[in-house]
């Protein structure tokens, strides 16, 4: 399977979270800003780190945008900026692309040119973001400490009519399924002989380098 590519437009508070997230869970992410100070940050993060102008068609040509699978706008304040850059993205024939707004007025906007989804983030969402970002499977990531969280995902095809204990998610990824989501029930504690259906959400817990290596391995996308 390939590696799919990002990019990171504005590296402020929210930005570079997502930046940090995506470059910690191994993805290959391209930072753009326009403040040298904050590209300086993240040049030893990112896999790569410049200094441009996101709003220039041809500054995002020459960065090889059209190669990116996915581009994240985190542009701050700016919203005249963070429509241009979503608007040249859309004409450049990017894939994915997901933008911050500022208020209703901005989504609006941002929904008439095309952004594909669009996010209203609190300060402290980027990794809640980032892991959806990496698979569209991941519903929701919830922080428990440092170091554990709680991710409710969909099953999806790898895992679809498998059981518990084919799957042997504890011995393999150190996690654990402590609750399945199908349609309107909820099955606490399923048995090991539980079989998994493909629109099932699995309520996943353990340390976030286990559910790290168990999202890539059994919930990433393959496209």
């Amino acid at each position: 399977m390939k590696r799919k590519e990002f990019a990171v437009v504005g590296l402020g508070r929210f930005g570079g979270s997502i930046c940090r997230e995506l470059s910690k869970e191994g993805m290959n992410v391209l930072a753009i800003d326009q403040d040298e100070n904050k590209v300086n940050e993240f040049k030893d993060i990112a896999s790569h780190a410049v200094i441009a102008d996101s709003t220039d068609e041809n500054v995002l040509k020459d960065l090889g945008i059209r190669n990116i699978d996915h581009v994240i706008v985190a542009i701050g304040d700016n919203i005249q900026a963070s429509i241009l850059t979503t608007l040249m993205l859309k004409e450049l024939g990017i894939k994915k692309i997901t933008v911050k707004a500022q208020n209703d007025y901005h989504e609006k906007v941002l929904s008439k040119i095309g952004a594909d989804h669009i996010i209203h983030p609190e300060r402290d969402m980027g990794k809640r973001i980032a892991h959806n970002i990496i698979s569209s499977n991941v519903l929701d990531y919830l922080e428990l400490s440092d170091d554990h969280s709680v991710v409710e995902v969909k099953a999806g095809t790898k895992m679809s009519g498998r059981t518990l204990v084919e799957l042997d998610v504890r011995a393999k990824y150190g996690c654990n399924i402590v609750a399945i989501k199908r349609k309107k029930d909820i099955i606490v504690s399923p048995m090991a002989t539980e079989t998994i259906l493909e629109e099932d959400v699995l309520i996943v817990i353990g340390a976030d380098q286990d559910i790290s290596r168990f999202e890539k391995n059994l919930v990433v996308d393959d496209d």
